[in-house]
């Protein structure tokens, strides 16, 4: 499978199973799960076509690992996105511990709003944190220039916030006020 065909399937699958599966027919169950083969009816009955290998090959080989499959016994193989879904689906994942400090990467001009309000989900459920700067970093560079905060977590999690931890290691929490953002100097 090329490398243009993998980007192709995997962006497809991002669309439709965080944020538009109603456009191909598709109906995710609360915690966002979806049978493949009826993924793969709906997006070949809607133009988009994708063997059952290619599907795998994307799954297990995206870097970011975002999507989790699992099988189960009356409904056969499932697939969901691991998260960022502006569509209402609880991932079910239970509060965790965090670690004393994560890190958001993101772009210069948003500095300004997160210095006013601190990090806000957006059309998202979640802010999304990251275990290491070096990742951060390549989510902050997808939109040019990259800055990277340090979210001191630790103290969130002291102060009463809830943590989750997504199959593929992004961090999740409803909102990082302020004080808790550490900007990196000028």
């Amino acid at each position: 499978m090329n490398e243009h065909r993998i980007v192709k399937v995997s962006k497809y699958l991002s669309k439709h199973l965080r944020h538009q599966p109603d456009r191909i027919g598709l109906t995710l169950d609360t915690n966002g799960w979806v049978e493949v083969d009826t993924l793969v009816r709906a997006a070949a009955a809607h133009g988009f076509r994708f063997t059952r290998a290619e599907l795998d090959h994307v799954v297990a080989t995206n870097d970011k690992k975002r999507f989790a499959v699992r099988e189960d016994e009356a409904r056969g193989t499932l697939i969901r996105a691991s998260q960022g879904h502006t569509v209402e689906v609880d991932l079910a994942l239970p509060p965790v511990e965090p670690p004393a400090y994560l890190f958001h990467g993101t772009h210069p001009r948003a500095v300004a709003a997160i210095r006013a309000d601190g990090l806000s989900p957006m059309a998202r459920h979640d802010v999304h944190l990251s275990a290491d700067r070096e990742t951060a970093t390549r989510v902050g560079a997808r939109r040019g220039r990259p800055v990277v905060l340090s979210v001191d977590t630790g103290a969130m999690y002291r102060a009463g916030h809830t943590f989750r931890v997504s199959a593929n290691g992004v961090w999740l929490t409803a909102r990082v006020p302020v004080e808790f953002v550490r900007f990196p100097a000028p």
